[in-house]
């Protein structure tokens, strides 16, 4: 069988891998009322999504380091078996605790298929293919925000809600086997592997804390409690002892070095802040549209559709003119596009006609699919092969914990504000803090280096 062939396959499983994995975040909110219903539990809904988003956001930098240590096949194929088994305990579950517990297991299986999906293409493809590829694989995002929604309503009207994770199986056998079957990697040095098992703990204590104080903190327990307070103190004291650890390691989880390396910093940056706005708009404007404007939730929910299709469309876009117009060129240009989007939103107002609405996704969606394709492509391109999973892993994560500390930030300006000036005026607040958030997004993007040394190290790559 010819390389191109065998190339097509891998990309094939790819595709299937990753969708399967995006379609998964889509798919259980239309099925969470009837799972509730179902197994009780009202108070517990949030943690169905909130363990996986720990689990999986946590590990994705363990994953990134343990593929360039081991190669991207076995961890790949390791973690889809994770979120596979993770699936098929999901739909067993009796009740919502071995519910929650199952989705924090498959989230342990996630946090290496979003990243290890995105090196591998790396590894396959060089330059101006590659970028034409991240788009393709953005857009697989769009399609699932337009399928989930619509799959899991098919599966919980006519069959049951457990399907919307027995399906998932069938697929990643599939995925599995196309990857066993057709991706071979050169063999790796036959060199006694050192794994960070030190740093490993001390980051998964550090971000878990981090991310548990954010995500529980102002809802579960008062952002002034002993509890959140032990868990900042805590993932502080881990995280210093998790850079102190590094700097000795000969074979470091996370390498210092890679924040050293400026496209890869800023690249960081820009996902971290950018992620920001979009959890922002996207939580905030669904409870404009329903709770004050009193719209249904398939009115909210066509309304950020629009979002889901000029994202991919960017994506594609940028995919193919970042090397004609520039990489810098293009990630400011959709930051510029976020920052605009963003000061919409501060004109919204109870009057607003609908097509606000549309017009501010269709303008921030087609911003983030300008900005986030070619920041993966830079942070691909900055490293060799033997660092390129560590860096894609740490850019995936900028993005995860950059929507966890916006929720948290969000929700607390939106909880305060509320309780003193009503629903409307909390809502408004976070939107003036979504904009500042988007002006900080292009300032750090102006940072990006010259285009011209970057787009030389792509073709060198």
């Amino acid at each position: 069988m010819g390389r191109t062939t065998q190339r097509k396959m891998v990309t094939i499983a790819m595709l299937v891998s990753i969708l399967l994995v995006a379609i998964d975040t889509t798919i259980i909110t239309t099925a969470m009322p009837h799972i509730v219903q179902q197994l009780s539990g009202l108070n517990l809904l949030s943690w169905v999504f909130t363990i996986y988003l720990l689990t999986s956001s946590v590990t994705t930098p363990i994953y990134g380091k343990l593929a360039d240590l081991f190669g991207r096949k076995s961890i790949f194929i390791f973690g889809i078996l994770l979120f596979v088994v993770g699936s098929m305990m999901s739909g067993m579950a009796q009740t919502m605790y071995q519910l929650i517990l199952f989705r924090g297991f498959q989230g342990l299986g996630a946090g290496a298929v979003i990243p290890l999906t995105y090196t591998i293409i790396a590894d396959l493809y060089p330059g101006e293919e590659r970028a034409k590829m991240q788009g393709l694989f953005s857009s697989v995002w769009g399609v699932a925000g337009l399928l989930g929604p619509l799959v899991g309503g098919l599966f919980v009207d006519h069959i049951s809600w457990r399907w919307i994770f027995y399906i998932n199986v069938p697929v990643g056998i599939a995925a599995i086997l196309l990857v066993l079957s057709f991706l071979h990697e050169s063999s790796l040095e036959k060199t006694k592997k050192t794994i960070d098992y030190w740093g490993a703990a001390l980051f998964a204590i550090s971000m878990g804390s981090l991310l548990f104080a954010l995500i529980s903190g102002g809802q579960m327990y008062a952002w002034g409690s002993i509890e959140i307070i032990s868990l900042f103190t805590v993932a502080v004291v881990s995280l210093i002892t998790f850079l102190v650890v590094e700097n000795k390691s000969s074979e470091p989880l996370l390498p210092l070095s890679l924040f050293k390396i400026p496209v890869i910093a800023v690249s960081n940056s820009v996902g971290f802040v950018a992620s920001s706005v979009l959890i922002g708009v996207d939580v905030y404007l669904s409870i404009w549209i329903q709770s004050l404007l009193g719209h249904s939730a398939t009115s909210s929910g066509l309304t950020i559709m629009p979002m889901s299709l000029a994202w991919p469309l960017a994506s594609t876009l940028a995919g193919r003119f970042m090397y004609k117009i520039g990489s810098k060129t293009t990630v400011v240009f959709g930051a510029l596009l976020i920052m605009a989007g963003s000061a919409w939103l501060l004109l919204v107002h109870l009057g607003s006609p609908y097509w606000y609405f549309v017009g501010i996704m269709i303008v921030i969606g087609f911003g983030m699919g300008c900005s986030f394709t070619p920041l993966t492509i830079l942070v691909q391109s900055a490293v060799g092969w033997n660092l390129r999973g560590a860096a894609t892993a740490s850019y995936t994560f900028s993005q995860s914990l950059g929507q966890t500390m916006g929720i948290a930030v969000f929700g607390t300006v939106f909880n305060n504000t509320m309780n003193q000036s009503g629903m409307a005026q909390g809502v408004h607040m976070v939107f003036i803090l979504v904009f500042a958030v988007s002006v900080v997004t292009l300032l750090i993007s102006a940072l990006l280096p010259s285009h011209r040394s970057i787009i030389a190290q792509q073709h060198a790559d």
